[in-house]
């Protein structure tokens, strides 16, 4: 099959979970044979014609906070078009605005949107933004010749909300299983084992605002308990500059909270590596890739209690009340406290990734749902027989 990937930043992916998702789940169909061509937006990534056994082609796009999305989108359905896809695979309702594109240009073809998350929900959006996401909701489970979810939440949502069906798939990583250079944690003063990590895009939804002014409540309140221990927040701007300037604000007099920036590569493998454990405060998700890749590397999490992240955290790490500062603080002081129970939690958590959200899988299960999508007709040609 020739598959079209669109709607992501691009790959390699430098932030992002949908940007992971894509790069990993291109990735595995290319090495199942399949001819897999991702559209990457060119303020995202410098020119590769070719990554991982993947064909990334360039499209153009409005890059402002609001068009760039939707613009990409448009430009990519062109070309794929053009290149005579099969199977064109949409990620995110927003670029679901635009999936009916392919049905008109191309009508052999068939269309596979993949939810992501509730974008409308995302405090980085205007009322005419969340408004066009509603509608991109519709499309998406509408639209399509298959949708999918990434998370059980989400595949309810869809029925509750929509009365349609859509296919579970979560997200996936990959457990590693290289040793890590704790030496490239010193450009950020970390030490290894001694900092507690979030990994997100900075922008509000993800709550670092509030991991920050825990962080600093538990300094206050158990000088002794947290004295050693520093807060590393990996991840950069998504068109939300001023948010990003709030937080290093909050930060600006704390040597112990480091805004590292976006970080790839080995770098954010060491950082993930050697961290004590991780948080994710988020008030929105689909299915966090930064908390599976966390698991995977054997570290305990602490999440919100969103039910998006309690698919991962309720049986296999720790929560608190999202936005509760108060409760963060007291979950994150039992981290320090109970170091033996914070490294259990994390090897049984990095047993169940390995077992359940492994991205061969989930290719697998994705190629499936492609093939069926093709087969719909034939089928359907059997019943009325």
């Amino acid at each position: 099959m020739k598959i079209a990937m669109i709607g992501q930043k691009g790959i390699p992916a430098r932030s992002g979970g949908i940007e992971r998702h894509v790069e990993e789940l291109s990735a595995e169909l290319a090495a199942r044979g399949h001819e897999v061509l991702v559209f990457c937006r060119s303020w995202y990534v410098w020119p590769v014609r070719d990554h991982r056994g993947v064909r990334c082609i360039k499209s153009r796009s409005i890059p402002t906070k609001h068009l760039d999305a939707i613009t990409a989108t448009f430009t990519s359905v062109l070309a794929a078009v053009r290149e005579k896809v099969d199977i064109f695979h949409f990620h995110g309702v927003g670029p679901a605005l635009l999936s009916w594109l392919p049905k008109l240009l191309r009508p052999n073809a068939k269309v596979v949107v993949t939810f992501h998350c509730i974008d409308r929900h995302h405090k980085k959006w205007n009322w005419i933004a969340r408004t066009m996401l509603y509608i991109g909701e519709r499309f998406a489970v509408t639209t399509p010749d298959a949708t999918i979810a990434v998370s059980k939440t989400l595949e309810t949502y869809i029925r509750l909300s929509y009365g349609a069906d859509a296919k579970y798939i979560p997200n996936g990583t990959q457990v590693p299983m290289t040793d890590s250079e704790p030496s490239l944690l010193k450009p950020f003063d970390l030490e290894p084992g001694k900092y507690l990590m979030m990994c997100a895009r900075l922008v509000r939804h993800k709550g670092a605002h509030v991991l920050i002014k825990a962080f600093q409540q538990l300094k206050q309140k158990n000088p002794t308990l947290a004295r050693d221990m520093k807060l590393a927040i990996v991840g950069g701007s998504a068109f939300t500059d001023d948010y990003v300037h709030e937080l290093r604000e909050l930060a600006k007099d704390d040597p112990s909270i480091v805004l590292t920036g976006n970080q790839t590569g080995k770098t954010l493998h060491s950082l993930f590596a050697n961290s004590y454990a991780a948080v994710h405060p988020s008030e929105s998700e689909g299915l966090p890739i930064a908390v599976l890749e966390a698991m995977s590397y054997g570290k305990c999490v602490l999440s919100s209690d969103i039910p998006e992240n309690m698919e991962l955290t309720e049986d296999y790490g720790l929560t608190f009340e999202t936005n509760n500062v108060e409760d963060l603080v007291k979950k994150l002081t039992h981290l320090l406290e109970e170091p033996d129970h914070v490294e259990k939690i994390g090897k049984e958590a990095r047993v169940h990734i390995a077992k359940n959200y492994d991205w061969k899988d989930i290719a697998e299960t994705t190629e499936y749902l492609y093939e069926l999508v093709q087969l719909e007709p034939v089928l359907m040609s059997h019943q009325v027989n």
